[in-house]
């Protein structure tokens, strides 16, 4: 699952939850400075990728009559170029490995910012982090077909990507993250 800039909120709170509830874990500066410290992070993360993502269209853009020439799939392009030079960007591709890290720089944020104390060994806090990570994109396909299958069963025909759909999209998504107490 690739996490979109309106979803990192929402994995935020999962990771303020999930740390709310693990026995070992207190939160001195409250739930809200923790969500806030996650999201920058994530925020951060997409921002690195968007760059990249980027870097990749230009460079498929200056390839272009070639890729056309040997009618070339563009999609399949994109990822292996997006994969040799992610390194040079600081972006992990691999969805596991990237969580991983991501949770290691969530939970040093939160260690230095003085936003989270814990009794136990600091791999255990990071693996409460890198499970909501996981729980979030387990659970977001899942999350996806319902709320879709809730707008095609509506009386009023939306179409996909105006600004109605997204509204209806966004408020049934979080009202379903809101069912499975994910925020």
């Amino acid at each position: 699952m690739r996490l979109k800039p309106n979803q990192t909120r929402y994995v935020a709170n999962k990771i303020a939850i999930d740390l709310i509830n693990a026995p070992f874990v207190r939160l001195p500066k409250g739930r809200e400075a923790v969500v806030e410290a996650c999201k920058n992070i994530i925020d951060e993360n997409l921002k690195q990728e968007h760059v990249l993502d980027q870097r990749v269209k230009e460079i498929l853009e200056d390839y272009l009559e070639q890729i056309e020439f040997q009618n070339a799939d563009e999609r399949q392009l994109f990822f292996m170029i997006k994969k040799k030079i992610a390194p040079e960007y600081g972006v992990i591709v691999n969805y596991d490995d990237r969580y991983n890290d991501l949770s290691h720089k969530i939970l040093d944020e939160l260690y230095e910012n003085y936003l989270a104390e814990y009794d136990v060994n600091e791999n255990q806090v990071k693996n409460v982090i890198f499970k909501s990570f996981k729980t979030f994109a387990n659970a977001f396909e899942e999350i996806d077909d319902i709320v879709y299958n809730k707008i095609k069963k509506m009386k009023k025909e939306l179409t996909p990507g105006s600004s109605d759909y997204e509204l209806v999209y966004e408020r049934l998504y979080h009202e379903e993250l809101i069912r499975r107490g994910m925020i």
